[in-house]
């Protein structure tokens, strides 16, 4: 783990790999206690079950790449209080590892990757603030997604829906398969995306694009969602209905051969470079590789790229 300061209009900004990056990101880690006790205070029965998996590569070729997988099919991953629970722990233990190159999220369930909010649990609120809690914790939880210091990608083999799109969203990069319908649908049940959905999507596809797709809470297929770079890659879905799943897990592995420190400075570059002006983010991306210049895996780069052999990183 690494830190350092930047005084930008005599304001300092930290940049920490593990820990949040901005003030939104630090405000929700301090409310995760009220969260917390938003979800233990919900008349929801708990259920003793596990509603996520974590599945740890440990070949050669995939070291370092960890798979949280999302497994409630019976609801198709809707958000019940003991499945984001049990997601929140997931994410924090991801977060603090430094053995991971590379995290996919995806889904055990067919042909969906995760339908978003619990409506029945919703009906079930027994007060406005009760609403505004829940909706507060999935902001949070995808908060916490976007500022995991390794890559994420958002495998999906099937539908993303509402909050489910929302946590997709959060993620690095999105890889569809040809069966995929995915839109922010909120607006057709009298609310609106909670989760991020307003903020991340505009940033992604552009904000008349956005507009459109939440106020008419209309889905898309894979053809359309690639066409306005919702979807970074689209694959024809194939007979186990896990093409999605094989092309990140090609990905995964060609992220993870690579230098782990410099592609997690690469990430707090970009992801905090596209919030500032271009000068401020140059000075961002100068601090960034300031940070790699005196590592161990830098010289091996050299040497490697010298003596014609594959680099082994270690990440110091």
């Amino acid at each position: 783990m690494f830190s350092f300061k930047l005084n930008v209009f005599a304001r300092p900004i930290i940049l920490i790999v593990g820990k949040p990056f901005n003030s939104a990101s630090a405000s929700a880690f301090h409310s995760a206690s009220a969260f917390y006790s938003a979800i233990s205070s919900s008349s929801v029965p708990n259920e003793v079950r596990s509603f996520t998996k974590l599945i740890r590569h440990n070949t050669q070729e995939r070291a370092g790449i960890v798979e949280l997988c999302l497994n409630r099919s019976e609801a198709k991953n809707a958000f019940c209080v003991p499945f984001v629970k049990e997601l929140l722990d997931r994410i924090e233990e991801i977060r603090v590892d430094e053995d991971i190159r590379c995290l996919l999220i995806r889904s055990l369930a067919k042909d969906v990757f995760c339908a978003g909010a619990d409506l029945k649990e919703r009906i079930a609120a027994t007060s406005d603030q009760q609403v505004r809690n829940l909706s507060g914790t999935l902001r949070h939880m995808c908060n916490l997604i976007e500022s995991i210091p390794v890559p994420t990608i958002a495998v999906l083999d099937g539908g993303a829906y509402g909050g489910g799109l929302e946590l997709a969203l959060a993620c690095d990069i999105r890889v569809g398969a040809s069966n995929v319908k995915m839109g922010l649908v909120e607006t057709k049940w009298a609310i609106l995306p909670g989760a991020g959905g307003t903020q991340r999507l505009q940033r992604i596809v552009g904000i008349s694009i956005a507009k459109e797709l939440i106020f008419t809470a209309r889905l898309l297929d894979g053809e359309e969602a690639k066409s306005v770079r919702l979807l970074n890659h689209l694959v024809p879905q194939n007979s186990d209905q896990t093409a999605a799943y094989e092309k990140s897990l090609a990905l995964a592995e060609q992220i993870a051969c690579n230098g782990p420190i410099g592609v997690r400075a690469a990430k707090i570059a970009i992801d905090k470079g596209s919030q500032v002006d271009l000068a401020t983010g140059m000075t961002l991306e100068g601090l960034c590789y300031d940070r790699v210049i005196p590592t161990q895996d830098r010289t091996e780069g050299l040497k490697a790229f010298a003596g014609k052999y594959k680099p082994v990183y270690k990440g110091v």
